[in-house]
């Protein structure tokens, strides 16, 4: 290549390690995501300075195993302040979907959630996933799936991906110049 820069492939990612985000407060999250949800408290590290940048910034940072070896984790950095939702985006969009086994898992959670004074949405018929929706009290949005179709079923999903991104591309575009011309 003229900048010489080779072209390479990336390393393949195995799968995801932890999600992490702040929560209000260290205990409140452990009772909902330890003795609500079920996933383990494994790991708490406490630290002074941020280890990436050196930065002071007293804080503990807390992990929960998912049944597939990953980590949810959250950092609580003392001030009893949850992460502000984003102005631009509904809260709908950003949210964090876990998979359960079944049919019947998702239904049980969704009513043991319900027990536990949860407010819950769905179950949604996604055709490919069956979901419920509901809030931690960070405000962070939590969804569980189940899957519904079968890998033949979502083959024609994988084959159309690129074609209908596209076409999403064009149309989007389309729609912004409307906007940018004052056509609504």
């Amino acid at each position: 290549m003229s900048n010489g820069i080779s072209k390479s492939q990336p390393e393949t990612i195995r799968g995801l390690h932890h999600f992490a985000y702040r929560c209000r407060d260290a205990e409140e999250t452990r009772h909902f995501y330890e003795d609500i949800l079920g996933l383990p408290l494994t790991m708490l590290v406490r630290s002074e300075r941020v280890p990436s940048t050196g930065e002071f910034c007293p804080h503990v940072h807390i992990f929960f195993q998912l049944g597939d070896g990953s980590y949810l984790a959250f950092f609580d950095l003392g001030d009893n302040e949850k992460a502000l939702p984003s102005a631009n985006t509904p809260a709908w969009v950003n949210h964090l979907a876990l998979e359960v086994a079944s049919e019947d898992a998702l239904l049980n959670m969704k009513t043991h959630l319900e027990a536990n004074g949860i407010q819950v949405l769905g179950v949604i018929d996604h055709v490919v996933i069956d979901s419920i929706y509901f809030f931690d009290p960070n405000g962070i949005r939590l969804e569980f799936a189940v899957r519904t179709a079968t890998s033949a079923e979502l083959e024609p999903y994988s084959n159309e991906a690129h074609k209908q991104l596209g076409a999403w591309v064009v149309e989007k575009a389309a729609r912004l110049d409307q906007v940018g011309r004052g056509v609504a």
